[in-house]
């Protein structure tokens, strides 16, 4: 692969491809194969941990945008982790 056709490499890439690594272990993106993958919250939740850990360690050295970025992935795999954790409803019949 040629430099011209490399994908840019920036923070933001970064943060985005460790969210669809998420995406992928919450079981949200078909497989090769076009069927859906089975969940791995274990993996899930260590990539939430990483981009913390990454959130922590780059603490004021971050671009104001990329400071959103990373804030706005977090709390929306941490909303996604706790609603895939969540124990089903149960319907309570009269």
């Amino acid at each position: 692969m040629t430099d011209q056709h490399r994908p840019e490499v920036s923070f933001g890439a970064f943060v985005v491809s460790l969210a669809a690594s998420a995406a992928m272990h919450f079981g949200d993106v078909p497989g090769p194969d076009g069927q859906p993958m089975e969940a791995d919250l274990d993996g899930a939740a260590q990539l939430i941990d990483i981009l913390s850990m990454l959130q922590e360690k780059t603490k004021g050295n971050l671009s104001e945008d990329e400071e959103q970025l990373v804030s706005s992935v977090l709390f929306e795999l941490r909303l996604r982790y706790v609603e895939a954790t969540k124990p089903a409803s149960r319907i309570i019949t009269p």
